[in-house]
Order: C-alpha cells, then sequence, then structure tokens
C-alpha cells in the first residue's frame, strides 16, 4: 500500500496516471527564447520562479563579458538579462555560474560560480533588481580547506542557513565538501570528502550534485565515484548528513554486474509523494543499447540503509543520461534525459509512481539540447526547461515550455516552519483570494500583487497542503507545507 500520508489527494491522482500509463496528454511545446551569446550561452540548471511571477536563471558562458549570467523571463518569453559576470577586474565577482539560482526567504536569488572570486569560485546574492552580491569566495583558507569549484544548486534548510557542495577542496584529500553558509556569508565546512586512505573513499568524492533536505529534517545527497585517480571506477555514493554535519554513507552503486543497479548518481534527489527519495544515474542500468548503460531512476527510503530500487532503466529509446526528476502536482515525476530519443538529442519524459516511463517530447535541435538542468513546475501548471545546446545558428541553448494541462498550482516559501512563522505564497491571480488554510486550518493572510501573499502558520496547523481559494479555484500547494515542532 502506498504512503500517501498527508498528500493522498495527488497520490489519488497519482494512481488514475498509471492507470493511463503510456497515453500521451494533451500538450504543447514552445521553444521561449533562443540564446545568441550576446545575452548569455549555455543554460546548465533548471529556473526558478520568483515572487514576481518571472523564471529566472544563469548560463555558463557568454553575455557581456563572456563569464555568463543572471537571467529573467517572463511567460511570454521576454528576456533580460540582470548580470553579466566577470564585470569586476580579475573576475572577482565570479565566471560560469553553472548551477542554478534558489529562491531565498528573503525574496533574493542565491547561487554560485565555479571559477572566479579569489580563484575557485564563490557565492552570490542577487536580487530581482541585478544588484549582486558576493557572500564568500572559495579558497579563502589554507589549501582550500574551505572547498573550490561548486557546481551545484545551494539548498536553504528551515534553520535558515544554506547548504550546498564543492568538488574540489576540503581537509583530506581535495575531494570535495559539503558546507553551511549563513545569510550573510560566513562558511563553515561540516564534511570533507575522501577521509579514507588514497585507495578507497567510502564516504564518496567529487560531489557534484545538489542537496535535499528530507522532511526528517537530514540533507542528503551523492558522490558521482567513490575511487580516487587515477581509477575512477564509475560506482559512486549515497550520503545522508545532518545540518550540524553528522554524515553517514548509504549505498554504493555498481553493486550488481554490468551495474544494472545504476552508475554514478546525476543531480540532486526529490522526495516523492511516498515519503522516498528518487534520482537518477547517468550510466549503468539493464539496457545494452548504450556502451555503458543508458542510466536508470532509483528510490531508497531515508529511513532504512541498503534498500535501492531501480525504479526505471532507460533503453535510449526513452532517453539516454537522465538529469534531476521533479515532481509536479498530479503526482507523477518528470524529468530530461541529456541524449538518446528519437534522434539522440535527448527527451522530455513523465514516470508514474510505479516506474513507467512515457516519452512526452523528443528533443530536436531547433527545440534545443542537452537539457542538463532538468524542469521546474511554474504555478500556471506548467513545464518550463532550459536547453544547453542547440537552438539557433549560435547553438547557444534555449528556453522552453511545455503545456500538459497540468492545473495551475501555489508555492511556499519556506517549504516548512513553526506555528508563527512567516511564509511567502506564490501564485498567479491572487488579488481575489478569500482564504488561506494550511491543512485546512485558516491563516490570516495579506495580498501583496497578483503573484504573492504574505501570511504565518497558524496556531494548531498540522503538516498538509497550503490552499488559497479565490472566487474561480481552489489552488493547492506542491509539494505540502511541513509544520515544525
Amino acid at each position: 500500500m502506498k504512503r500517501c500520508n498527508y498528500q493522498a489527494k495527488i497520490c489519488a491522482i497519482a494512481a488514475l496516471s498509471a492507470a493511463a500509463a503510456g497515453v500521451l496528454p494533451a500538450q504543447t511545446f514552445t521553444v521561449l527564447k533562443r540564446f545568441n551569446i550576446a545575452n548569455g550561452a549555455v543554460p546548465a540548471g533548471p529556473m526558478v520562479q520568483g515572487l514576481d511571477g518571472n523564471f529566472y536563471g544563469t548560463t555558463s558562458s557568454g553575455g557581456a563579458n563572456s563569464g555568463g549570467t543572471v537571467f529573467r523571463i517572463t511567460p511570454a518569453g521576454k528576456l533580460a538579462t540582470l548580470y553579466s559576470f566577470c564585470h569586476l577586474a580579475n573576475c572577482i565577482d565570479g565566471h560560469d555560474p553553472f548551477a542554478a539560482l534558489i529562491l531565498g526567504t528573503d525574496g533574493a536569488f542565491y547561487g554560485t560560480t565555479q571559477v572566479g572570486g579569489s580563484s575557485v569560485g564563490t557565492v552570490f546574492r542577487i536580487t530581482r533588481a541585478g544588484v549582486l552580491t558576493t557572500l564568500y569566495s572559495f579558497c579563502a583558507q589554507f589549501n582550500c580547506a574551505d572547498g573550490g569549484q561548486p557546481q551545484a544548486p545551494l539548498v536553504q534548510g528551515s534553520d535558515g542557513n544554506f547548504y550546498g557542495t564543492t568538488v574540489f577542496g576540503g581537509e583530506a584529500g581535495n575531494a570535495g565538501t559539503i558546507f553551511k553558509m549563513t545569510p550573510k556569508g560566513t562558511l563553515t565546512t561540516i564534511h570533507s570528502f575522501c577521509t579514507a586512505a588514497a585507495t578507497s573513499c567510502p564516504d564518496g568524492l567529487f560531489p557534484s550534485g545538489g542537496l535535499v533536505q528530507a522532511a526528517d529534517g537530514r540533507l542528503y545527497g551523492s558522490t558521482p565515484t567513490n575511487t580516487p585517480f587515477p581509477l575512477q571506477l564509475p560506482r559512486g555514493v549515497l550520503f545522508q548528513i545532518t545540518p550540524d554535519g553528522q554524515y553517514n554513507a548509504l549505498d554504493l552503486f555498481c553493486g550488481q554486474p554490468n551495474c544494472a543497479d545504476g552508475s554514478t548518481p546525476n543531480g540532486a534527489l526529490v522526495q516523492g509523494p511516498d515519503g522516498k527519495l528518487y534520482g537518477a544515474t547517468a550510466f549503468g542500468g539493464t539496457s545494452t543499447n548504450c556502451a555503458n548503460g543508458c542510466g536508470t531512476i532509483f528510490s531508497f527510503s531515508p529511513s532504512f540503509i541498503g534498500d535501492l530500487t531501480v525504479v526505471h532503466s532507460f533503453n535510449s529509446t526513452d532517453g539516454a543520461t537522465p538529469e534531476t526528476l521533479i515532481v509536479a502536482n498530479d503526482g507523477n515525476f518528470y524529468g530530461t534525459t541529456e541524449t538518446g530519443g528519437f534522434s539522440n538529442k535527448g527527451t522530455i519524459f513523465r514516470m508514474t509512481p510505479d516506474g513507467t516511463v512515457t516519452v512526452l517530447r523528443n528533443l530536436s535541435s531547433t527545440d534545443g539540447i542537452k537539457p542538463l538542468g532538468g524542469l521546474m513546475q511554474a504555478t500556471d501548471g506548467n513545464l518550463y526547461g532550459t536547453a544547453s545546446f542547440g537552438g539557433g545558428n549560435d547553438n547557444s541553448g534555449t528556453v522552453w515550455r511545455m503545456s500538459l494541462g497540468l492545473s495551475p498550482l501555489v508555492k511556499t516559501l519556506p517549504l516548512a516552519g513553526q506555528a508563527g512563522s512567516a511564509v511567502k505564497i506564490l501564485g498567479n491571480n491572487l488579488t481575489v483570494t478569500t482564504s488561506v488554510t494550511f491543512n485546512g486550518v485558516p491563516a490570516t493572510f495579506k495580498v501583496v500583487s497578483a503573484t504573492e501573499i504574505t501570511t504565518t502558520v497558524p496556531a494548531g496547523a498540522t503538516t498538509g497542503l497550503v490552499q488559497v481559494t479565490t472566487p474561480a479555484a481552489t489552488l493547492s500547494s506542491s509539494p505540502g507545507f511541513q509544520v515544525l515542532p
């Protein structure tokens, strides 16, 4: 029996979707913008929706100084460059923002650059008006004990601090770190990878994927390998870490013949409606259509160690090298693959909770190819994504929208909080809101704009859906809101 708990409504919808697996929904794919180097190139992360209803993202190169950009794009496709990196001498403001932005609880955006700053990357804050502040430059400590070259998005924890990873640096063996940073930029390394002998790193090394904070309050992530140079076997480690740095390696990939259980975990994890964590591996699986396997989607329960289950093995026809998944408000998973599909240029797919994958679109050079960033679901219900290459003569990538008929929704910022704590609600057409409830408990609220409401968690509220009622509809949050003790 599925563990639907407070998301029973989503699970019921998911069951209906599973029954109709393989039937393509009505869909419309629209390229909103093609990058041209001058306005950016090679977007490598998903976009994030701001409090104004627009979408914000990064390109890892291009822009006025060829150092990458932060951009804003409207749902209609009007793009503006908010900041071009390497604007300051010696790129002290950063260069090559490979990771996506996240929306902080203060309404500003936070991100990282791979290089620049003092040498090997930065953490920055940028406002909707394009005012950028460098909060931290890596390798500020001897031998880069504080880490270097962050490639993954940050996550803001329920304690208000930011958590992230660096691919290199650290106190142990230059194998990467996990760090905690306050909103004002005070950084603490809470784990350095490869703490064992040089031929074995049971805790993993070179973490390039992001972290996720699960409902249990702990952070989860993965490393693409666990063997240092020159071995570099295609394995990988799943790990768990508490906000104060208590680290635990959970599972090791490629433990089955031909890596049938997957290898080289790719991107961040996501928590599903059933409470399990889901992720993707770039290689491995049961298909022989790719030299090293076409990749997998896996799941595991945070409360159990060693229960990793392969939910789906890609076979190239449905895609290869899957990227980070998202859970949409219909209870299904959606994602992209870097390659594979009809023309080997990548796919957009839907996966039902039982692991049935349906290709929604085979990408083409005109659409954009190599969608490294994955997807986001906006409050209008549509899916939005970026492709890192293709799209035009400049081969600089695209921004696109896929409409599948999913219903509009609201999002909460943050996703968890105690009774009495402040919460922002993102949505569309919120001006005529008549009520806000937290799992059925009414809350006082203030309409800030058509896309933003401010409220507080009411006394007596429990974990569940936040719902906003207007004369036209009742909008439910996706995901649900967790009420902390």
